[in-house]
């Protein structure tokens, strides 16, 4: 039997990551699911990564607590309003309340350390430059960044034992198009979860940035969102 690699894919349980999963599943990879506790305001979307975790046949999930709401600074990890009802343009122009001072820099960097661990040279994360909220830790100049600083602070690459790559498959796609593989993919959309601001009983605003580009997807894919 032919060994799989192994790689670390970041699971939030939303649209975009559990793609990604699947993508990299379909690759051939022996896939090990990370997410994280970072004291979000929609928590109920671990259950969900949890739940597709489980569906798309990861080797093993792990959550792990990060106390990104000790600094706040974001509508996520703070007392501080989530947007609701922005136009298109809006979304598309600024830097949202929503962003996570150094979110990505942090997940990244544990994955790093759980793969120099596991003996896995591919990390996959489900980040978008298109259809997203303005994230700068979205773009391609900053995963290619990392990706440069992940080969220059471990062991097992200045050994030259291995040589980490960062996956991006999604980073250049719309949203409507990621929504289009993730069908082809046989991602169960109705186990994720998008929304930045759920009641209490985890249902979705349908009005925060998230749940917008959301909507626009699938009508764009042509596709009923369940």
């Amino acid at each position: 039997m032919i060994e799989r690699p192994k790689c670390i894919c970041l699971l939030s349980g939303g649209l975009d990551s559990s793609t990604c999963l699947a993508f990299a599943v379909r690759q051939g990879f022996e896939c090990y699911a990370l997410s994280f506790d970072y004291g979000q305001r929609h928590k109920v979307e671990l259950a969900a990564a949890a739940r597709l975790a489980k569906a798309l046949g990861t080797a093993a999930h792990r959550v792990v607590r990060v106390e990104l709401d000790a600094f706040g600074g974001s509508a996520l990890t703070a007392e501080i309003e989530v947007p609701k009802d922005r136009p298109r343009r809006e979304i598309e122009k600024s830097i949202p309340a929503t962003y996570v001072p150094a979110r990505n820099t942090v997940f990244l960097s544990l994955a790093l350390a759980w793969a120099e661990v596991l003996g896995a040279s591919d990390i996959f994360i489900g980040v978008n430059a298109v259809d997203y909220s303005g994230y700068p830790d979205c773009r391609p100049e900053y995963i290619e960044a990392f990706e440069r600083m992940a080969n220059l602070g471990t062991k097992a690459a200045v050994e030259g034992r291995m040589r980490f790559k960062i996956h991006t498959p999604l980073i250049g796609l719309s949203k409507a198009e990621i929504i289009r593989l993730g069908a082809s993919l046989g991602v169960p959309f109705g186990l994720t979860h998008s929304c930045y601001d759920p009641d209490a009983q985890g249902r979705p605003c349908g009005r925060c940035d998230a749940c917008l580009l959301r909507r626009k997807g699938f009508e764009e894919a042509g596709l009923e969102d369940r």
